[in-house]
């Protein structure tokens, strides 16, 4: 304006003036505030909705509770950051549900509605008496609890054989010899540029996270000629293990097999994913399990290609490695069977009325027997089923089938996992920093994360602090 009115040299005075010192801040706590309501709206006016929360400790040592929340929105799910609060004291069961029940009374959600709370398997969560999830079902009836499936399955795949785990300490130790001195690490990177290798370094492994095993053996396997030629620059007993091919198969072995175990972990983690599709994902791999056994004791390695190149260039006979290999899978078969059990899911007809009839364990009313059979005779539904997601289906027959609907949705809404938590976390350390540790972070972190896009675009007003001139503008296109 000042441009068109006064001319380019009168604007150009005034884009010189700084900002005050809260202008930014006062920006993204309007942006975020207004974000907040809408999903707050959401949540709302939904009959139901699901959370999953975590907890973790931030840079400046101060325990942070995160949520998020999945409800539906016109035929499709969404999963929204809810809120990132910090514990004030302890991390007990009885503080966090402080910390949730406050925020869901200031901003009037009805706990009734909530059908589904997701957690991992920590004791202030799931513990005897005084636990998370039963002060949570004691104000919420029909919440389910389930125990994020991607954490038991981190947990199935720790146990391993001696020699396995001899040959990752060692794998990481190697790793950690190299990427822990940093003349080391220049050297080993001008090594690799000369030998035109793939990559130019080795990866760090995290035991907090989930896929750091798979891509650090991986890495390793890639670059093992290199190690090999580097030994020569270091005098490390370490590094010997790598001219050792029954170390370098079962090595490759791992690489292999956690390869195999992060695509799992992977395609566990997205949007609506829901307890009928992880269960699916779980079976399968448990039943490849049994499949890769029976070919380890044929003799064939042909679904793990990085141990057999290893047994093919160096000539190894499978003998020497096989029995570690068949242990380990059957070691895998049986905790995957402890943590997730035997049990066939209920209410199978809710994946798909057409094919899984109602048993007497699905608990429906006369009434909703009868809408099934009804729904299960209607050839234009089934054709639909086909075409579109199953949340999607549903929430099209919510109009002639409102029970049935209802009642599936309160199998499909809940979590099965807490990734997003994860990632929100991962999230909090790079926007609270040791250069920012006094950062209050909820307002920043929810613009990160959230989908919602501030009502009122780049200005950033709150919806309740416009005016009724400034939204007939916006209303009319001039804002």
């Amino acid at each position: 304006m000042c441009s068109v009115m006064m001319g380019d040299a009168a604007a150009a005075k005034l884009k010189a003036i700084p900002m005050s010192d809260n202008t930014i801040q006062r920006r993204i706590s309007d942006m975020a505030s207004d974000v907040k309501e809408q999903v707050l709206d959401a949540i709302r006016e939904n009959p139901l909705f699901s959370i999953q929360l975590d907890e973790s400790t931030d840079v400046a040592n101060r325990a942070q509770l995160m949520v998020y929340v999945r409800y539906i929105k016109e035929l499709s799910v969404e999963e929204e950051f809810l809120f990132c609060y910090p514990l004030p004291t302890c991390t007990t069961a009885g503080e966090i549900f402080k910390a949730l029940n406050d925020f869901m009374q200031e901003n009037r959600i009805n706990w009734s509605r909530c059908c589904g709370i997701c957690t991992d398997g920590a004791r202030a969560m799931t513990g005897r008496h005084s636990d998370l999830v039963k002060q949570v079902q004691a104000v919420a009836p029909a919440a389910v609890w389930n125990h994020c499936i991607i954490h038991r399955q981190a947990l199935a795949t720790k146990k391993m054989p001696k020699e396995l785990c001899t040959v990752l300490d060692e794998a990481v130790k190697i790793v950690n010899l190299i990427k822990s001195r940093a003349m080391n690490a220049r050297l080993f990177s001008v090594l690799c540029n000369e030998m035109d290798a793939h990559f130019q370094q080795l990866l760090l492994h995290s035991e907090a996270r989930w896929l750091s095993w798979g891509k650090v053996l991986t890495r390793l396997c890639d670059l093992r000629e290199e190690v090999l030629l580097f030994r020569a620059e270091i005098s490390s007993p370490l590094v010997k293990h790598m001219g050792d091919m029954n170390w370098a198969a079962m090595l490759a072995y791992l690489s292999d097999i956690f390869d195999r175990i992060n695509a799992l972990n992977t395609s566990l983690q997205g949007k609506e994913i829901h307890v009928f599709l992880a269960h699916d994902r779980v079976s399968a791999f448990r039943k490849k399990l049994d499949l890769w056994c029976a070919h380890v004791k044929r003799g064939s390695v042909e679904m793990f290609p990085t141990l057999g190149d290893v047994v093919e260039k160096a000539g190894l006979q499978l003998d020497t490695v096989q029995q570690v290999i068949i242990a380990h899978l059957e070691g895998l078969r049986e905790q995957f069977a402890e943590y997730f059990g035997e049990e066939t899911l209920a209410n199978q007809w809710v994946r798909n009325p057409f094919a899984f009839p109602a048993t007497s364990s699905d608990a429906l009313t006369v009434q909703e027997e009868e809408a099934l059979v009804e729904l299960n005779s209607n050839m234009d539904l089934k054709k639909k089923m086909s075409e579109v997601s199953l949340v999607h289906f549903w929430l099209s027959a919510e109009t002639e089938f409102p029970h049935l609907s209802k009642k599936v949705l309160q199998v499909l809404i809940p979590f099965t996992s807490t990734h997003l938590c994860e990632c929100g976390f991962s999230t909090l350390t790079l926007i609270k920093n040791k250069y920012r540790s006094s950062l209050q972070v909820e307002d920043d972190i929810r613009l990160f994360l959230s989908t919602v896009h501030p009502a009122s675009g780049a200005c950033a007003y709150q919806r309740s602090k416009l005016t009724a001139p400034t939204k007939m503008r916006q209303e009319k296109g001039l804002w």
